[in-house]
C-alpha cells in the first residue's frame, strides 16, 4: 500500500496550493499582479490539477512540421490507417477485458485477472512503490510524445499551431497541444484524421522502439556486460528467506537450481514456477549414510496431513521419506546439508541405483506448498532453501546482464530493462485507450461522426 506519511503530503500540498491560489485571487492588492504572473508564464491552478502552457517550443514544432513534407505526408497517411484500424481493434479489446472483468465478479476467479491484456494500474496497490519512478516518467514521455504526434500533423496540414503544455492531475502528469480550433474544422476529413491518428500512431511506434531496445539490448551492452552465465543479485529484501549468512548476497551469480540450471533470469522465473507446481523433488543417498545419519525420532502428522518426524526446534534436519525395499514407507530426520551436498536428484528408488550400491531416493516431508531448494551461487557454498518458491522469487531482484568490470553499475541494465517495459505497456495502453471512439479521447473528437459520414 502507498504509505500513509505520501498520501498525506500529496493531499496537504494540493490543498495548500489551492489555498493560496485563492487567497491571491481574492487578496484586491495582489489579484492583478498575481494573475498577470499566471499569464505571463502560462500557468493555470484549479483543485488538484495544474498545467502550463508555453510558445517557446513553436518554432521547434514548425521546423519539425515542415521537415521533408513528402516523407510526413507519407508518415501520418500511414498514422490514419493505423489509428482507423486500432480504432475497431481497442472496441474488441476493451470489450473482452469488460467480459472477462464481468466473468470474473460473477464467478469470484482471481485467477481470470492474469489472463487480461489490460490490466488497472493502482500505485500503491497492484504497482510497487519503488516502482512510482518509472511509471510516471513513462506516462509523461508517451504522453510527450504523443501530443507531439499531432502538433507536427496540424503544422503538415496548415493548422495553426498556438501552444504546448505540461499539466499534472493530483500525481499523475500528462501533455497538451493547443490548436486553432477553426482552421481545424476548415481542412478536410482526411487531413483531420491524419491529425487525430497522430498521436495514436506516434504511441505506437514509441511502444516498438522501445520493445527493439529491450530485445536488442545484449547487443548494445555486449561491451560492457556479458549474458547466458546465469542470474546476478542485485537486492535481497530485509524480509527475504535468502537474507542472512548463508543466502545469497548482492553480487552474486546464481547458476542453477536443484538441477535446472540458471542462465538468466528468465530460466530463474521458469525454475521456481515448475517447482511451485510439481512435487517436492528427492535426493540420491546409498544405505550406509542414510543408516548412519538417521536417528530414532517421534512421527506425527501436522495438521495439513503431511509427516513430521523431526523437532520443531531444529534448525539443520529435515524430515526426509522414502520407501524400502519392501515397499514400505518409512521416515527420517536427517541433516539436510550432508544429504543434500554432493548427491544426485530423483523421484524414484530406480533413479539411484548405480555400480550395485543399495541406494534410496529421500524425498523432504515438508508442509503442502513448501520446497527444499538447493541454491548454486558459485563460489560460495549452495544455499538451501525452505519455503514457498514464489516467497524467493517476490523478496530477491536478480538480473541476467554481468559487469565486465567492477566500475560498473549492476543496476544500469535494469533500469533500462525497466524502463523499457513500462515505455511498452503505457504508451501501447495511451494508444489502445485514445483510439476508442469516446467523447475527450482522440478517437471521440466531434469530428470523427462527420468525417465518417463523408467518408
Amino acid at each position: 500500500m502507498i504509505p500513509i506519511p505520501v498520501v498525506v503530503c500529496v493531499l496537504g500540498g494540493w490543498c495548500a496550493i489551492y489555498l493560496a491560489d485563492t487567497l491571491l485571487k481574492s487578496s484586491s492588492s495582489l489579484k492583478a499582479s498575481y494573475e498577470d504572473w499566471l499569464v505571463n508564464y502560462g500557468l493555470s491552478v484549479s483543485p488538484f490539477h495544474m498545467r502550463w502552457q508555453t510558445a517557446l517550443f513553436n518554432r521547434q514544432f514548425y521546423n519539425w512540421g515542415r521537415w521533408k513534407p513528402r516523407f510526413l505526408y507519407l508518415w501520418f497517411s500511414m498514422g490514419m490507417v493505423f489509428g482507423i484500424t486500432a480504432m475497431f481493434g481497442s472496441v474488441i479489446l476493451l470489450g473482452k477485458t469488460l467480459m472477462q472483468t464481468l466473468t470474473q465478479m460473477l464467478t469470484e476467479a482471481p485467477t481470470a485477472q492474469n489472463d487480461r491484456m489490460l490490466q488497472v494500474v493502482v500505485p500503491g496497490v497492484n504497482l510497487p512503490v519503488s516502482q512510482l519512478t518509472y511509471f510516471f516518467s513513462a506516462i509523461l514521455i508517451s504522453g510527450v510524445i504523443h501530443e507531439v504526434g499531432h502538433g507536427v500533423a496540424a503544422i503538415r496540414e496548415q493548422v495553426r499551431f498556438n501552444g504546448f503544455g505540461i499539466f499534472i492531475f493530483i500525481v499523475y502528469p500528462g501533455a497538451f497541444v493547443d490548436l486553432f480550433t477553426t482552421h481545424l474544422q476548415l481542412i478536410s476529413p482526411v487531413q483531420q484524421l491524419r491529425i487525430f491518428c497522430a498521436g495514436v500512431w506516434h504511441n505506437f511506434v514509441l511502444g516498438v522502439v522501445s520493445f527493439m531496445v529491450l530485445f536488442l539490448l545484449p547487443a548494445f551492452l555486449f561491451p560492457f556486460y556479458y549474458t547466458g552465465v546465469g542470474a546476478l543479485v542485485t537486492e535481497v529484501t530485509e524480509d527475504s528467506p535468502a537474507n542472512g549468512p548463508r543466502g545469497l548476497f548482492v553480487g552474486d551469480i546464481v547458476t542453477s537450481l536443484q538441477d535446472c540450471p540458471i542462465y538468466g533470469v528468465e530460466d530463474w522465473n521458469s525454475c521456481l514456477g515448475d517447482f511451485s507446481q510439481k512435487s517436492q523433488i528427492g535426493y540420491c543417498i546409498n544405505a550406509a549414510t542414510l543408516q548412519q545419519l538417521s536417528f530414532p525420532a517421534r512421527v506425527y502428522r501436522r495438521l495439513d496431513g503431511t509427516v513430521e518426524c523431526c523437532s520443531n526446534s531444529s534448525l539443520t534436519d529435515i524430515c526426509f521419506s522414502y520407501n524400502n525395499n519392501l515397499d514400505s514407507h518409512r521416515y527420517a530426520c536427517l541433516p539436510a546439508r550432508k544429504v543434500i551436498e554432493a548427491s544426485r536428484v530423483c523421484r524414484t528408488n530406480a533413479d539411484c541405483q548405480k555400480d550395485f550400491v543399495s541406494s534410496f531416493c529421500v524425498t523432504p516431508s515438508l508442509e503442502n506448498q513448501t520446497r527444499l531448494i538447493r541454491v548454486k551461487h558459485p563460489p560460495h557454498m549452495d544455499m538451501l532453501f525452505v519455503g514457498h518458491p514464489m516467497h524467493l522469487q517476490y523478496t530477491v531482484s536478480l538480473s541476467s546482464f554481468v559487469p565486465r568490470h567492477n566500475f560498473l553499475s549492476i543496476d544500469l541494465p535494469v533500469v533500462i530493462e525497466t524502463f523499457c517495459k513500462y515505455i511498452i505497456s503505457l504508451s501501447g495502453a495511451l494508444a489502445v485507450i485514445n483510439a476508442v471512439p469516446c467523447f475527450a479521447l482522440d478517437a471521440g473528437q466531434n469530428d470523427w461522426k462527420h468525417i465518417v459520414l463523408r467518408m
